[in-house]
């Protein structure tokens, strides 16, 4: 493992016991300035991973709850009035940081989830009539959770797709959870000292530049990605009836990006099919939209992805 990746997963660990996928998740959406969704039942310790990665990377970490009267400023900011100048006075909002936590996004309604949009995709703000940038490294992750449907407001494909990757976080073992009972009954979680920083990140960036794609690689990922669109011509005939729209070209780009960055975390200098099988659920499970019948029937984007994964020649 690359041994700044290491040092970073260490630290995150004296907080965090098991959910490691979870943990690359947020390390490869921040090698790949992309942004992470995660689903999950409330209190699998989402909140405590990314903040534990942004004390040991000594970044600046805010959160927001999302609610239903939530108004887009209370996320962008907004223009306020000085008394004391007669000016007006941008006051900042959340996103201004590195690691912005978008907690149950999906209890707000889309026009609040919009005004995300443009952070996410541009890295920048507009306030009244002035643009603003977000400081780098910039990393949206957003929760929603899959129990309640009640007061919940279903994420639009368009801000799906800005979503790098969806991560399904699950309970911990019995094993994991035991270790967790014993630390908070002995002395509690221990303290996260800074590793690295953003002259590190930046240095892995740059390695991450230098992580050789073959041809013949790259051409197995957009396969995988061109068969959620036509499936009939990859042997899926069976599975075209219930896909609606298959994944975008940003699910190409973010697929070459995660698998790049997969081979870094694990020390390599080039990338294999074994690091596109790593990442390939997370990558599309979010863009390969169904239809009724594939409800009807009880079939999931993970099975999808999952018989595309068989259909496409591994080279």
């Amino acid at each position: 493992m690359n041994p700044v990746v290491e040092s970073i997963k260490k630290e995150v660990g004296k907080v965090i016991v098991g959910h490691e996928h979870l943990v690359d998740a947020m390390l490869i959406a921040l090698l790949c300035e992309g942004h992470l969704l995660v689903e999950g039942v409330p209190g699998l310790a989402k909140t405590t991973a990314i903040n534990a990665l942004a004390q040991a990377l000594g970044l600046a970490f805010k959160r927001v709850q999302f609610t239903p009267d939530l108004l887009p400023s209370d996320i962008t900011g907004t223009e306020i009035y000085d008394q004391k100048s007669g000016e007006f006075k941008v006051k900042y909002g959340p996103v201004f940081t590195n690691l912005l936590l978008a907690d149950e996004i999906n209890r707000a309604p889309a026009k609040v989830q919009s005004a995300l949009l443009e952070v996410m995709q541009e890295k920048q703000v507009t306030i009244a009539e002035e643009t603003y940038g977000v400081d780098r490294p910039f990393l949206v992750l957003a929760t929603q959770n899959p129990v309640e449907q009640e007061g919940t407001y279903r994420l639009p494909e368009a801000q799906l797709d800005r979503f790098m990757m969806k991560v399904n976080v699950g309970y911990n073992t019995i094993e994991e959870e035991f270790e967790i009972v014993s630390r908070v009954a002995a002395k509690g979680f221990g303290e996260i000292s800074q590793v690295a920083g953003k002259p590190e990140i930046a240095a892995l960036w740059k390695e991450l530049h230098a992580v050789h794609v073959d041809d013949a690689v790259q051409r197995y990922m957009l396969k995988l990605v061109f068969a959620t669109r036509y499936p009939k011509e990859y042997g899926l005939g069976e599975m075209a009836e219930y896909i609606e729209f298959g994944a975008s070209p940003r699910a190409s780009i973010d697929l070459f990006k995660a698998s790049r960055a997969v081979a870094l975390i694990r020390g390599k200098d080039y990338v294999t099919p074994v690091d596109i099988a790593e990442v390939l659920h997370d990558v599309l499970r979010h863009r390969v939209i169904l239809n009724y019948k594939a409800e009807a029937a009880g079939i999931a984007s993970d099975d999808v992805v999952k018989a595309v994964q068989k259909a496409v020649r591994v080279p």
